[in-house]
């Protein structure tokens, strides 16, 4: 764990630090990667392959030692530390982790025990016997319950639930997970948050611990990257357990994405080598959704931009700040005819309203690479000739990529918002199966799927992007990478993209260093919390980082 400070002492658990035979854990950001990722279920069949390559309780002692390591690392001065244990093995990851940080000195570590310990697991119970042995203090859960909230301590350790969880919360669960939320200390869960569902990111129930770090044991999961697992799992960290052998027996999930800046352009390249990009949209009274995806694509480096107004108005259209944008009316049934869209993307629908409806058919027959956005969407979404029209596209050889955000992918599978949300990476692999295009499920944790692939969940960006104009800069940007490299697989472009997008708006609106709590590296810019990142500005800040 070299870039944690300060280390455990050796004299921790000479044994235990002997049997880890791992480096520690090591932090996820999202300028590292990509990373594998495992569901609930391919996650369980890595813990059985690791747990029958190894002697009973071993893999049990390195988790809870890496857990320690993390916990000394973020509060290496904790004068006091819960526990709370539940009835199963990550019950166990707790009670190693207690007796290593009892051992190390830690004073006033306290666990706090679920259930009854005559029904642990046989690691658990193991553990929970040498943290007793070792002098550490365990009490059951109904008495710190009882008793009114005492001292804060500097940091609480959520040991209660695991991959296991299926069902909501109940009973003194239920108030545990209540008590860790409003302890007001700083909250490390052991693998999830409990109450956090692995493969949705949401919570299976009312009761779910917010925690400010999350120690992945063995692998990372889905649903610690996307829906609210971003916001619950606050930093994720990751200790493989020295088992790289049982990590190797599963395939992934899916895949979450790392660092994907642009590569450089040749001296040679001319506008001509960087092809040509067309925004149809800006209908009456929504110019501006169709400039910013313009000004976007022009900024990610594509050699011509032809800005499409379906805004019948003369100069509707034009953009004072950008005179390199070439603006052709769409409004005119001869320039949608003579319009070269057969070696162009086109990105259509930013601001289009109804106005778009009428050249669908013909930008699905004809273009070459198409980004499809909002209003073009709920459109096609009407219409199921539409459908078959844009699925067949991939039989012509011809690239697609649909940005939906929830409610209008759920209007293309015929469902809710909230159906969408409660497992966005089914509902975008379904979509994409569905339309054979590539989906950017758009959000928190935006979702890259394609037909017959793995599925991408993007780590990079955060809430300044919540704000009007934001998607259609993201769409602009998409065309204009596409662009310069047509013969690129369209999720490459489209996870590129969303990373870029994603990545400016970290540097732009630098986040918290350490997860939700508010702290920062000394002489560090302080972000400003809750300001959108207005979609104008966005566009510098994505030429200026990608």
């Amino acid at each position: 764990m070299s870039d944690l400070a300060p280390r455990l002492p050796t004299g921790l658990n000479a044994q235990s630090a002997r049997a880890s035979g791992a480096s520690g854990p090591q932090r996820i950001t999202p300028t590292l990667g990509p990373w594998p990722l495992h569901g609930a279920a391919a996650s369980k069949s890595i813990e059985a392959a690791a747990l029958a390559c190894h002697a009973p309780h071993v893999l049990m002692e390195r988790a809870g030692l890496a857990l320690a390591k993390l916990a000394r690392a973020l509060a290496p001065m904790a004068d006091a530390v819960e526990v709370w244990c539940g009835p199963g093995n990550n019950g166990g990851d707790g009670y190693v982790a207690a007796r290593c940080l009892h051992g190390a000195g830690t004073p006033g570590v306290r666990v706090w025990e679920l259930g009854s310990p005559q029904h642990l697991p046989a690691d658990a119970a193991e553990a929970r016997r040498q943290a007793l042995a070792a002098g550490v203090q365990l009490s059951p859960a109904a008495q710190g319950l009882a008793a009114p909230l005492g001292a804060r301590p500097a940091l609480v350790i959520d040991a209660l639930l695991g991959l296991g969880t299926s069902r909501a919360p109940q009973g003194a669960l239920a108030d545990a997970i209540g008590r860790i939320n409003t302890r007001g200390a700083l909250v490390l869960a052991v693998d999830l948050p409990s109450g956090l569902n692995a493969d949705t990111g949401q919570p299976v129930g009312e009761a779910v611990v917010r925690a400010d770090h999350t120690l992945a044991l063995l692998t990372l999961k889905p649903g610690q990257f996307t829906a609210q697992g971003r916001d619950l799992c606050g930093q994720v960290w990751l200790d493989k357990l020295a088992a790289a052998a049982a990590l190797d027996s599963t395939a992934p999930t899916a895949r979450l994405l790392g660092t994907m800046l642009r590569a450089p352009w040749p001296h040679a390249a001319h506008k001509g080598s960087r092809g040509d990009v067309w925004v149809v949209g800006g209908a009456a009274g929504m110019a501006g959704a169709a400039q910013l995806a313009a000004r976007a694509a022009l900024a990610a480096g594509a050699g011509r931009v032809y800005l499409g107004s379906l805004d019948p108005s003369a100069d509707a259209a034009f953009d004072p700040m950008r005179p390199e944008l070439m603006q052709r009316p769409f409004s005119a049934p001869a320039a949608v005819r003579d319009a070269p869209l057969e070696r162009a993307t086109v990105v259509a629908g930013c601001g289009g309203g109804t106005a778009i409806r009428e050249h669908l058919p013909a930008l699905l027959a004809r273009a070459a690479r198409l980004v499809v956005d909002a209003d073009a969407l709920n459109h096609i979404a009407l219409e199921p000739a539409w459908l078959r029209l844009l699925a067949g596209r991939a039989e012509r050889g011809q690239g697609t990529v649909l940005t939906p955000h929830p409610l209008e992918a759920a209007r293309l599978l015929g469902t809710d918002s909230r159906t969408v949300q409660a497992d966005r990476v089914h509902a975008a692999s379904t979509l994409a199966q569905i339309t054979q295009a590539v989906v950017v499920l758009k959000g928190s944790g935006s979702i890259i799927a394609a037909p017959s692939a793995l599925p991408c969940i993007n780590p990079s960006g955060n809430a300044a992007l919540a704000t009007a104009g934001s998607g259609d800069v993201l769409a602009g940007w998409l065309g204009g990478l596409w662009a310069q490299q047509p013969r690129s697989a369209a999720q490459d472009v489209a996870a590129q993209a969303v990373w870029q997008h994603g990545h400016a708006a970290d540097l732009a609106r630098p986040r918290a260093s350490a997860g939700n709590t508010g702290r920062r590296p000394a002489g560090s810019p302080t972000p400003s919390a809750g300001a959108p990142l207005l979609a104008g500005d966005l566009i510098a800040a994505l030429a200026a980082s990608a």
